[in-house]
């Protein structure tokens, strides 16, 4: 029986995986293990589950499992560290006398085929300081740069997208 494209047994882990995360979120955020509070949001938290998995099934995404939660949390980890990376690059970059940039703007190729995978790549390479995503056409990024250190569409897709995609490719793919 497939609805909304995904079959039944997808949806049904789907939805359970978002309970597991949502009550997680719910028990962190409460800080508290009391029958009431651990009630309450056992019923948030299936509702909400139930409604959020078909408005996910309804996206077209893949479905949802531990190994694509495992690879987005690594996936957040990195970013995270990129983007502080990042912001110690400029600030470098902005205090040192010189000013040692480059700007200018290049093209990177990838791999990923999802509009969706897509536009979270251009956006986690626009978080990260010192690198703006300009436009997404197909399966090219114009991207400006702060600081230009190839002109080869190759070298550039693996300086700038490359530490992204191969989170991206497991969790899209």
């Amino acid at each position: 029986m497939q609805q909304d494209g995904l079959p039944l047994r997808a949806r049904v882990k789907s939805a359970a995986y978002l309970f597991v995360i949502s009550l997680l979120a719910w028990l962190g955020l409460t800080s508290s293990l009391r029958l009431q509070e651990v009630l309450v949001g056992v019923g948030i938290c299936v509702v909400l589950s139930l409604w959020l998995g078909q408005q996910y099934s309804r996206l077209g995404l893949p479905p949802l499992g531990a190994k694509r939660l495992l690879f987005l949390l690594a996936y957040l980890l990195v970013l995270a560290f990129e983007i502080l990376r990042a912001n110690l690059d400029v600030a470098y970059r902005v205090l040192h006398p010189a000013m040692p940039i480059r700007p200018g703007v290049v093209v990177i190729r990838t791999g990923l085929t999802s509009d969706i995978a897509k536009m979270i790549l251009a956006n986690s390479i626009t978080l990260t300081p010192g690198t703006f995503t300009l436009d997404v056409v197909g399966d090219r990024l114009l991207i400006h740069w702060i600081n230009v250190r190839t002109d080869d569409m190759e070298e550039a897709s693996r300086l700038i997208g490359e530490r992204f995609e191969r989170y991206l490719r497991v969790i899209f793919g």
